[in-house]
């Protein structure tokens, strides 16, 4: 079993007993006929089917029944979408001015409709262009984030085709840039696998994607690109600033990716049943006694 540098990251036993499925038996996810990746068609289902991703993995990685049951259109999750859209509204301003355009005639509900603000961009907006405006204005950014914008890549992992859109490719391919917002860039999350504190890159996983994303430059490009997270923070003002992650946690991370996909292709293609958390929205609403349990065992 691989060692996370520094700290061991933890899994439930149940999974810890199927990394051993052999990787050679497990087919990778498949649709009837092959279709072209594109900036159009990237967030589909049909593309999250043919291709692995960074996001998808991660939900599998969380609950595999939601996952799956979200991947088939049998569950749609009952998320509050302002986070998402405050994230997109800030990454197209920085893609390009149509694009922010277009973002905003798609999105009329980013508007505020009544009362005295009637017309003008709800708080959440607008607490979204001051976020722009603490980088736009800075220097080093100014200077760092330049080449082209939503770069799609793609390529194998392990017998397995992944996809993944870059923020900021600069033309000599050195590095690439990924923009994060976050509630605060400093604050603490709790991570229930470890038991312990750590960053908001830790609690939601950017080190994968970020370990994927190298290694999909490097198929494509020839060249082990270092990825930067430019983080900005919900506050007032914003916070920011330029994240590195350590070589080997990325290497660390791309190595678990190729011991838990196996296990992971093998439950969207049918073989293996999905497990399911117990604890998440879809295990919650889907879920049938089964046994009394102790009381020492509500708390893990």
């Amino acid at each position: 079993m691989l060692q996370m540098p520094i700290r061991t990251n933890k899994e439930s036993q149940n999974k810890q007993n199927d990394l051993n499925i052999n990787q050679s038996q497990t087919k990778k996810s498949q649709i009837s006929s092959k279709a072209k990746l594109t900036s159009r068609n990237y967030y589909s289902n049909r593309m999250d089917w043919q291709y692995e991703s960074p996001t998808w993995f991660k939900k599998f990685m969380a609950c595999e029944a939601e996952a799956l049951a979200e991947m088939k259109g049998e569950w749609k999750p009952k998320r509050d979408p302002t986070a998402l859209l405050v994230g997109n509204y800030l990454h197209s301003y920085f893609q390009s001015r149509y694009a922010h355009r277009k973002f905003k005639a798609q999105h009329p509900e980013i508007i505020s409709t009544r009362g005295a603000t009637k017309g003008q961009l709800k708080k959440e907006y607008q607490m979204a262009d001051a976020m722009i405006k603490t980088l736009r204005t800075d220097p080093m950014f100014k200077e760092f984030y330049q080449g082209k914008k939503e770069v799609i890549v793609r390529g194998e992992i392990g017998g397995v085709m992944w996809k993944g859109k870059l923020d900021c490719l600069p033309t000599n391919h050195k590095y690439f840039a990924d923009l994060k917002t976050t509630m605060g860039i400093n604050k603490r999350f709790y991570l229930p696998d470890e038991r312990r504190y750590g960053s908001f890159i830790e609690a939601y996983n950017y080190s994968l994607q970020m370990a994927v994303y190298q290694e999909l430059v490097r198929q494509q490009y020839g060249v082990q690109a270092v990825p930067v997270i430019i983080a900005v923070s919900k506050q007032d003002p914003p916070d920011k600033a330029a994240v590195s992650i350590p070589q080997d946690l990325l290497d660390y991370w791309l190595e678990r990716v190729k011991e838990l996909q196996p296990r992971i292709e093998a439950v969207k293609n049918g073989q293996e049943k999905p497990h399911r958390c117990e604890h998440c929205e879809y295990c919650r609403a889907t879920k049938h006694l089964q046994q009394i349990i102790s009381l020492y065992d509500l708390i893990e």
